[in-house]
C-alpha cells in the first residue's frame, strides 16, 4: 500500500479578504488553523493552512487569499466541489448554524446513498457537508461551538468538472490506481482503496459547461498523496512516461511536491507526508505565529507590514 497514491492530501482554493476567510474555517466550521505562511510565490499574499489537529493528510485546505480579489466562476477545467464527512445525524446541527451565520446553505440532498448539504463559503467556494455510508472514524479538531459529536472529520470527495471525462479518467485508473465505482446520470465516482477516508474523486462530464475562470471562490489545484519522497519520484517516472510535463521536485516547508496539469485543465499536485506541520512549530502551537520560508526571513519586516491584520 505505501507505494500507492494514498487519497487525497490537501486541496488549495483562492480567497479574497484573509480576515474573513480566517473567521469563516476557523470559527464558523470550527477547523484548526494549522500555518500562517506566506505565498512562495507571492510573499505579500498570506498562505493559511486548515484542517485536524496535527495537520493530517486528507484533511487539508489551503488558501490563498488577496484582498480586493474578483470573484472567480467555477465551471469546466476545475476542480468545482470540495466534500467533508461528518457524523449520521449532524446536518440538522450544521443547517441551523448556517442559518444563524447566514451563510449561503440549500437544503440535504442525496447522492450515490449518501446524505449531503450544500453550501458557499463567503467568496461562493462550492462546499458539502457529507455523512458517508461507512462512517467516518478519524478524530477532528473540535471547539466549544462545534463539538466533537457533530464535527468535521476531513475530506470525503472533490469534483471535477470537465467536457469530456476521459483522459482525467485514465490518469486516475492507469496511474493512481483508482477504480470507477458507480455512476449517477453524468457524475462518475472512483475511489481508491489503498486509505479509508479522503479516497473518492467524482468526474461531472459536462460538454457544454462554460469553462471556468480563476479568481476568490474557485480552487486553485487538488493534491494527492504519497508517503515520502521516495515514492513521489517513482509517481514522477509514472506521469513523466505517460506524456506529461510534470515538475521537479519542489520542497513546500511541510511536504514536497510535484505538479502538472491532467488533459481536462485541472492541476495536479502530488504530496509527500514528510515532514509535517511538526517541522516548525510545536504542534500545541500550529498556527499561532507568522512562519516564512527561510528566503524570505531577511525581508520579516517588510513582509509584515504588507499583510492584512488577522487578529
Amino acid at each position: 500500500m505505501e507505494n500507492r497514491i494514498l487519497g487525497l492530501h490537501h486541496i488549495t482554493a483562492i480567497a479574497g479578504k484573509a480576515r474573513q476567510n480566517l473567521e469563516f474555517y476557523t470559527n464558523v466550521l470550527g477547523l484548526r488553523l494549522l500555518k500562517k505562511t506566506v505565498n512562495f510565490d507571492d510573499p505579500g499574499t498570506y498562505h493559511l493552512y486548515y484542517g485536524d489537529e496535527v495537520g493530517s493528510a486528507g484533511t487539508i485546505i489551503t488558501f490563498f487569499p488577496y484582498e480586493g480579489a474578483r470573484l472567480g466562476t467555477a465551471g469546466a477545467g476545475m476542480a468545482t466541489h470540495i466534500s467533508y464527512t461528518v457524523p449520521e445525524g449532524s446536518l440538522g446541527f450544521w443547517k441551523k448554524r448556517f442559518d444563524d451565520f447566514r451563510i449561503s446553505a440549500g437544503e440535504p440532498a442525496e447522492k450515490f446513498g449518501e446524505k449531503y448539504l450544500p453550501f458557499t463559503d463567503p467568496d461562493g467556494l462550492q462546499l458539502e457537508l457529507v455523512v458517508p455510508k461507512n462512517g467516518d472514524s478519524r478524530t477532528p479538531w473540535s471547539t466549544q461551538e462545534v463539538p466533537a459529536e457533530v464535527a468535521i472529520r476531513g475530506f470525503h470527495a472533490v469534483t471535477l468538472t470537465l467536457r469530456n471525462i476521459k483522459a482525467t479518467a485514465a490518469i486516475l485508473t492507469d496511474i493512481f490506481e483508482y477504480q470507477l465505482q458507480e455512476q449517477e446520470g453524468n457524475r462518475y465516482r472512483y475511489i481508491t482503496n489503498a486509505v479509508e477516508n479522503a479516497a473518492i474523486i467524482d468526474l461531472i462530464e459536462a460538454p457544454d459547461a462554460n469553462r471556468g475562470e480563476g479568481g476568490a471562490g474557485t480552487n486553485h489545484h487538488i493534491a494527492f498523496r504519497v508517503k515520502n519522497e521516495e515514492v513521489l519520484m517513482q509517481f514522477r517516472k509514472k506521469v513523466a512516461g505517460s506524456g506529461f510535463n510534470i515538475t521537479e521536485k519542489i520542497d513546500r516547508n511541510y511536504f514536497y511536491s510535484l505538479y502538472f496539469r491532467e488533459p481536462g485543465g485541472v492541476l495536479f499536485e502530488i504530496a509527500t507526508d514528510n515532514p509535517g506541520f511538526g517541522i516548525d512549530e510545536p504542534f500545541d502551537q500550529l498556527g499561532s505565529s507568522l512562519l516564512l520560508p527561510p528566503q524570505y526571513e531577511s525581508r520579516r519586516a517588510n513582509i509584515e507590514a504588507v499583510l492584512p491584520k488577522l487578529d
